[in-house]
């Protein structure tokens, strides 16, 4: 290895570790809560240091914002994807949505920063750089236009409006169970299930909606704050 690479190996555990320390320290304490000189101290750099790889504390939390919105997105090795592709249209929006779900489980503390903490900046202020996110939404409203098309959901459902209740139905019970809000007889995942589950027949029932949300913003965040471990 010569001594560019090495550098460049250096660097980036450098950055690797304060992203990592950052992140550990924003959901523990709260965004609002943690400064760069916090995050200098627990991996014993000076504060200067950190400004050579991050501007600013909200460009640490873009960082790790593009991190998790990334694993989100993954759509995993080509074995899934096939799968995913063989799917049922409905089903294929069940998945879809199950799989933020299964994020905020496997994921706890991406989850906790991109949709819990309500201190965070809006990732709306780096439009470019999360062009990604709004590809990944149109996606998904587009898929839901397919089960509109199908018959599948009444001609009259608005698929961006569809969306937002989905999104919302699986980020209330993700963020219920890291705020450990549950009974201890309750299981997450059958809770989660069964809510996203009953979400779809709604909609599949042509059920009146009031709702006349116009984007699916799966960048919000949720309105509480929740523990991760």
């Amino acid at each position: 290895m010569g001594i560019k690479e090495r550098q460049e190996r250096d660097r980036e555990a450098v950055r690797r570790g304060i992203l990592d320390a950052a992140r550990e320290l924003f959901v523990a304490e709260g965004y609002q809560n943690v400064s760069i000189r916090k995050v200098a101290e627990r991996i014993e750099y000076s504060p200067a240091a950190i400004y050579l790889y991050f501007p600013s504390k909200d460009d640490i939390f873009f960082a790790l914002a593009e991190e998790g919105f990334r694993l989100l997105s993954d759509p995993g090795d080509r074995v899934q994807q096939e799968r995913f592709a063989s799917l049922a249209p409905l089903d294929r929006i069940r998945a879809s949505f199950w799989r933020v779900y299964e994020f905020s489980c496997e994921h706890p503390q991406y989850f906790a920063l991109m949709f819990v903490d309500r201190s965070v900046p809006r990732i709306t202020r780096e439009y470019e750089r999360f062009t990604f996110v709004r590809d990944m939404r149109s996606h998904i409203v587009e898929q839901i236009q397919v089960c509109i098309d199908a018959k599948v959901f009444p001609a009259t459902l608005d698929p961006a409006v569809a969306c937002r209740l989905l999104i919302m139905t699986v980020l209330g019970v993700a963020t219920m169970r890291l705020s450990d809000r549950l009974a201890r007889a309750e299981n997450a995942d059958e809770l989660a299930r069964d809510v996203l589950n009953v979400m779809l027949a709604g909609l599949q029932s042509g059920i009146p909606l009031q709702s006349t949300i116009v984007e699916c913003a799966i960048d919000e965040a949720a309105p509480s704050q929740a523990r991760v471990s």
